[in-house]
This record gives structure tokens, C-alpha cells and sequence, in this order.
């Protein structure tokens, strides 16, 4: 019998695309979750918090792959050390982990903690890979939400993106984790580079809404990064298939 895959995040945005697609591949899969849940086809979960420091032991034992999805602004550090100081000491041979493109260009929180995580992992002794992708599209369309809700749009200038779906990452973290460690890898981007009008005149277009955009200004330190194209993996960077065009209209709206 081949070891399982532990997934961190593995109930999240990405994680939810990820699980079956390792299961639709032939791997056994063991979830770290908060929350108790029954087991599934070939899907174990062992109840933990990474953020505090519980459960990760019992679900890394007899693992030799760790795909690590997990952390949020708050926490990128503290649930990286976590898991990567349990895979040492069980000897896991390879720890895939997800990050942020531009993790080290732009002053964000988010970013600031996804570049520590990433130092963190180097410093494991863990084998290690480690996957830039850029904003998924979920994240836009959260952020639009309720930007649609009124009655001017607003759409920062000057400011562009490449968002990716998060369907193409989990493709490409299952290939990682089938795959023998090789730490940074290619940034993985969207297909296609938009402006924030761009996206706003998409998401408003699918909704059969009608708002002016309101160009606003993007101030401070970020903005003059955005504003430069700091955010952007121009050069080297893998491309996703999926547009955010095609990431609406598949919706259920």
C-alpha cells in the first residue's frame, strides 16, 4: 500500500480542487481539519489546528507527502512552522507548499507572512517545493462582491493583474506532489493580463449589471508596487487556461 498524501487546507478554495483530483489520480489522501468529519472514498481526516499547535503529529504519521494549503495573513508563519517541524521529525520526504507571486516585492501583510512561510520551508531540512501562483479568482470576485452593490463601481488605476483559477493550481500541485522535490518552481499566472476595469467590466457583464466605473487612486507604498507592475510574472511564469471570462460563466450564479 502507498503512503497517503496529507493535505493542510484541504477543505479551503484550493483544497476543495485539489483532494479529488489526488483521489482521480490513484493517491490514498489524509486531511488536517479543524472540524471532525466521517471519511469518504480513499479521503481520511484527522482532526487538528496547525495554528495551535494540535493534531499535526498523528496526521503526518506514515506520510511521506505533505501538500501544505493552509494559513491566512494571520497565521502563514506560525501553521508553516508548525507543519514543517512535524515533517522533520517524522521524516517526511517532501513538502509541497503554495505561496503568492511577488511575495517579496509587494508591502502587504499577506504577502510579507507568505515570503516568511517560504524562508521557513527553505530552512525546514523538509525536501521542499515551492508553487508561486497569482490571486486566484475567487479572490476577485470576493473583493467585487459588494463593490457591485453600489452605485458606482470602483476600479483602482492603473493596477493590473493576472488572476489565476484555481482549478489549473490544483492541477499543478498534484503534478508537484507526484513528482520528486524541486524547490521554487515556475510561477503559475492566469492566461491573460487585466486591468482592474477590465475585471470590473467582466464581473458586472455577467451579472447583466450596468455601473459606471469610478477610477480611484491606489495610495502609499502598495500602490506606487501595483502601479509598477511589482505584482506581475512576466518572465518564466506558466500560464493557466482558464479566463476569468470562463471562470464567471461557469458560475451558478
Amino acid at each position: 500500500m502507498t503512503a497517503p498524501i496529507l493535505v493542510t487546507g484541504g477543505t479551503g478554495t484550493l483544497g476543495r480542487h485539489v483532494v479529488p483530483r489526488l483521489r482521480a489520480a490513484g493517491h490514498e489522501v489524509r486531511v488536517l481539519t479543524r472540524h471532525a468529519r466521517p471519511p469518504e472514498d480513499g479521503v481520511t481526516y484527522v482532526t487538528g489546528d496547525l495554528a495551535a499547535g494540535t493534531g499535526a503529529a498523528a496526521a503526518v504519521e506514515g506520510v511521506t507527502t505533505i501538500l501544505h494549503l493552509a494559513g491566512d495573513a494571520k497565521n502563514n508563519e506560525a501553521v508553516t512552522r508548525h507543519i514543517a517541524v512535524v515533517a522533520a521529525v517524522a521524516g517526511v520526504k517532501h513538502l509541497v507548499n503554495i505561496s503568492v507571486t511577488a511575495a517579496e516585492h509587494l508591502p502587504l501583510g499577506y504577502f510579507r507572512s507568505k515570503l516568511a512561510a517560504e524562508r521557513i520551508l527553505a530552512a525546514s531540512g523538509v525536501p521542499w517545493t515551492n508553487l508561486r501562483a497569482a490571486q486566484f479568482h475567487d479572490f476577485v470576485l470576493n473583493a467585487f462582491r459588494p463593490m457591485g452593490k453600489l452605485p458606482v463601481f470602483p476600479a483602482p488605476r492603473a493596477v493590473r493583474l493576472q488572476p489565476v483559477d484555481a482549478r489549473d493550481v490544483a492541477d499543478r500541485l498534484v503534478e508537484l506532489a507526484a513528482g520528486a522535490p524541486d524547490g521554487q518552481v515556475r510561477d503559475l499566472v492566469g492566461p491573460r493580463e487585466y486591468t482592474m476595469a477590465d475585471l470590473a467590466r467582466g464581473y458586472l457583464a455577467a451579472r447583466g449589471k450596468r455601473r459606471p466605473l469610478l477610477p480611484v487612486p491606489f495610495p502609499g507604498a502598495a500602490g506606487r508596487a501595483y502601479r509598477a507592475g511589482a505584482n506581475l510574472s512576466l518572465d518564466g511564469a506558466d500560464r493557466g487556461t482558464r479566463t476569468w471570462e470562463e471562470f464567471l460563466a461557469a458560475r451558478p450564479w
